[in-house]
């Protein structure tokens, strides 16, 4: 129980009480006694005479309820009082030891401590994606009048809707979690910076920028009132409440809290891979789309090839359920992997750009590949010493098998440079080459590694112009690789 006498002189002083239950349902009442506040303070100081005892006797039966509630929401009570009356708070938690905020006030006019909620303070789901929700809800009219001071947090979690901060505070300390004592869940926005997001694991409570797994997650975003929530699981219930908290006072006012579940996320469709077959994938980056191939291993020994057309891909080989290979791959790449015969693979790819192009095959290691064995480096190099004003020195390297290899040339202009080399699409015939020019093709090898290497002078250039030269080597099978483009411009003067 908790006495209050409001202050003299005023005939009738308005009062407001606001508590708060931050965990349990609670019952609280104000009782008020009829009786002059002068006297009852001499009754409880104990030097009043017996007359007086016995009037206070009376004074106690004259004790009236003016309000009650039983529950575990935010309630507020608003009233005028006397200064002759003499007002009780009574609180009883019925189911366990509990804790809760009291704040009485007799400035009912000015700023209150705890931020306004609008006329409607309910949390409305706009949008429901396989790992986002959006949300949106209405202004507080003290964000409009004090947006330096005033701010919302949204928390996210898997159980249920919290009613008040400081419910979801002794909820998170009554499963173990440890709470930094300088920094408890109701007292942090202050201290977060926009999209900066509270982790809440079975260890510390961390503020880091990437939501990646918790308990509960409390993201504080300003004055906005409109947030896409990222990074949740497909197929799962989520609660959200919106809290409008007074980062001077930490007091805060609780929305009317939802709940969504996101959408489930679709199977991808599986492709079978065949023993020798070539196939050509256009990934789409955008959606973070992962793509799967399987196959069955019809030999110990099995090759995958990749060639990578366009962008950049991350590739992801499985064997029977368990990782073999995983990376971002360039260029052309192989994965030799030995098992049992009738392994199943999984092999799932992904864009890391906005859109790109890969060519896969399998294969027993045995059997002949379609595409050819690579060198070291797919790089063009030119020799400025042997540059003139109408010709281009330029090497490649070569491999220990005969290959035949066509150079192509091709006239372009300063601007259209970085286009052509970002445009460039890896796994293309020379023929849909765009005004390209096969200059001469020339079948060579060494078994040598260190000396498989060869040079190509390219005369009847222009003076002072740029040209993009391509190498394609072409294999047994016939299927092109192309190097990496090289743009060299001739001498201007010589």
């Amino acid at each position: 129980r908790y006495y209050f006498v409001l202050e003299e002189g005023r005939a009738l002083a308005p009062f407001m009480v606001t508590v708060t239950p931050c965990d349990v349902p609670i019952e609280w009442s104000i009782l008020m006694h009829k009786a002059s506040a002068v006297f009852l303070g001499k009754a409880m100081q104990g030097d009043a005479d017996t007359q007086d005892v016995s009037k206070s006797q009376k004074a106690s039966s004259m004790v009236s309820t003016i309000f009650n509630y039983k529950g575990n929401s935010v309630e507020t009570y608003m009233g005028m009082s006397s200064h002759s009356a003499l007002y009780m708070l009574e609180f009883l938690s019925t189911e366990r030891d509990t804790h809760i905020t009291v704040y009485l006030t007799t400035d009912t006019t000015s700023g209150h401590l705890y931020p306004e909620l609008p006329m409607e303070p309910r949390v409305d789901v706009i949008g429901i994606g396989h790992t986002t929700v959006t949300l949106a809800w209405k202004h507080s009219p003290s964000v409009l009048q004090h947006r330096d001071n005033i701010q919302y947090c949204l928390l996210v979690n898997e159980k249920h809707n919290y009613k008040s901060l400081c419910a979801a505070e002794t909820a998170i300390r009554s499963s173990g979690m440890k709470l930094p004592p300088t920094l408890a869940l109701s007292l942090s926005p202050h201290l977060l910076e926009p999209q900066q997001v509270m982790i809440l694991s079975n260890s510390e409570l961390s503020i880091i920028n990437r939501v990646s797994s918790g308990e509960v997650r409390q993201i504080c975003m300003g004055t906005k009132n409109i947030y896409t929530v990222p990074n949740l699981s497909p197929s799962t219930q989520y609660y959200f409440d919106v809290f409008v908290v007074n980062l001077f006072t930490n007091a805060s006012a609780a929305y009317t809290g939802t709940f969504a579940r996101t959408l489930e996320e679709p199977e991808p469709e599986v492709m079978e891979l065949k023993d020798g077959q070539v196939i050509q994938l256009v990934l789409d980056g955008e959606n973070k789309k992962f793509y799967s191939l399987q196959y069955q291993a019809s030999h110990r020994k099995v090759q995958f090839t990749f060639q990578l057309c366009h962008g950049q891909v991350q590739v992801h080989i499985m064997r029977n359920g368990k990782t073999v290979a995983s990376e971002n791959i360039s260029g052309l790449r192989y994965f030799s992997l030995k098992g049992k015969l009738l392994d199943t693979y999984l092999v799932q790819l992904r864009s890391t750009e906005s859109n790109s192009s890969v060519k896969v095959q399998v294969a027993p290691h045995f059997q002949k590949l379609l595409f050819p064995l690579l060198p070291e480096s797919l790089k063009i190099k030119s020799f400025s010493k042997l540059r003139t004003c109408n010709s281009v020195t330029i090497a490649w390297l070569g491999t220990q098998e005969e290959n035949k290899y066509c150079v192509y040339k091709k006239k372009i202009e300063e601007d259209e440079v970085w286009m052509e080399l970002q445009s460039t699409d890896r796994c293309s015939r020379p023929e849909a080459q765009q005004g390209s020019e096969k200059v001469m093709c020339k079948y060579f090898y060494d078994e040598n590694l260190q000396r498989a290497v060869t040079t190509e002078t390219i005369k009847g250039l222009e003076a002072g112009t740029l040209y993009l030269f391509d190498v394609y080597l072409f294999g047994p099978s016939g299927i092109p690789v192309r190097y990496h483009s090289k743009v060299v411009k001739t001498r201007q003067k010589c």
